[in-house]
């Protein structure tokens, strides 16, 4: 599972998928738009075309599936939900994975019901060069006893490892940055996959 607001889907998005796909030896990642994400302000455009240009951006890219289940449940996005319902999906034996980012890693214990999250699956972070930097206490002794330093060892269990990763290609893309870019009229080319980019301008998106 990849959850995030995908505000827009970029190529930095979706070759982490790839990578985390290649990496874990998943049968397929998940990626999931939030509909109403808790921790962070409304996006730009709708939910659905969000899942639209998500849709669009992985094309027929193998082992990443578009999935619009948050866009289908009222009420605020929790990835403890989500991940419930992949856990009823595929049984109590399956490595489940749920993979974020360094930044909302170091949110983690602000979640809600976060501790549930490792009943649920194992945790990947994303990491970055600074990771060796001190943890918040909160956060610190909630993945107390719980990170592994191989996909072997996450893999043995169903759930309740954490484990951090370094992924080939750190794209240095930001959504922020791509929105700002496309109200101003400037070019995005080479920093979304075309048919997301045809989209978008297509129909006027993100434009102030």
């Amino acid at each position: 599972m990849l959850g995030g607001t995908f505000d827009p889907v970029h190529l930095g998005h979706l070759r982490s998928a790839v990578e985390l796909h290649e990496a874990l030896g998943l049968d397929r990642v998940h990626m999931i738009p939030a509909a109403k994400p808790p921790l962070r302000g409304e996006p730009r455009v709708t939910p659905e075309e969000r899942l639209t240009l998500l849709r669009l951006g992985i094309g027929d890219t193998p082992g990443l599936v578009a999935d619009p289940r948050e866009l289908r449940r009222d009420g605020p996005s929790y990835s403890a939900d989500t991940l419930a319902e992949l856990r009823r999906e595929y049984g109590p034996e399956a490595r489940l994975v749920m993979a974020l980012g360094h930044d909302a890693f170091l949110r983690l214990a602000e979640w809600h019901a976060p501790s549930r999250l490792f009943e649920l699956a194992h945790l990947v972070v994303i990491d970055r060069p600074d990771h060796e930097a001190p943890l918040p206490d909160a956060l610190a002794a909630l993945v107390a006893g719980r990170e592994v330093d191989a996909v072997a060892a996450l893999m043995a269990a169903p759930s309740g490892g954490l484990l951090r990763l370094r992924l080939p290609s750190r794209m240095a893309i930001s959504a922020t940055e791509l929105r700002r870019r496309l109200a101003e009229g400037r070019s995005v080319r080479y920093l979304l996959p075309e048919a997301v980019e045809a989209r978008i301008l297509d129909h006027g998106l993100y434009r102030q």
